[in-house]
């Protein structure tokens, strides 16, 4: 099974709604590998059909953080499925855990992406870039 294929049995709620210049995705549920895969799963269809310039993700998916193996297969599997040209700012308002991994291997992975613990700070940076 590649990483993003997940469990029909585990689940995570997704909405969407759109904001200036791109996609807000809230996530909500259980914090496995299987519903963070899945959550990422129906982002990417989200992007693919709309084609924002930005991507606020808010993460509030209750659980034990990800280790930095899953956090790279994930990354990995996301190359080259439509998020490269998307500005993206994954935001954890319930605490970072070790999500700095996410943002290192999307880094590598050429993804313009950074992580935050509050949604203002991340929609600053999706609308200025400051750093």
């Amino acid at each position: 099974m590649s990483a993003l294929e997940s469990s029909a049995a585990d689940t995570c709620q997704v909405s969407f709604r759109r904001i200036p210049g791109g996609l807000r995705a809230h996530v909500t549920g259980t914090g496995t590998f299987a519903n963070t895969v899945s959550s990422w799963r129906t982002v990417l269809v989200e992007v693919r059909e709309r084609k924002p310039a930005t991507l606020l993700l808010v993460d509030e998916l209750r659980g034990p953080p990800l280790s930095a193996g899953e956090w790279h297969d994930l990354v990995e599997a996301l190359r080259g499925q439509g998020l490269e040209n998307v500005r993206i700012a994954h935001v954890k308002p319930r605490g970072l855990q070790s999500i700095e991994y996410c943002e290192i291997y999307a880094r590598e992975a050429e993804f313009e992406a950074r992580v935050f613990d509050n949604e203002t700070t991340a929609g600053l940076w999706l609308r200025y870039g400051a750093e």
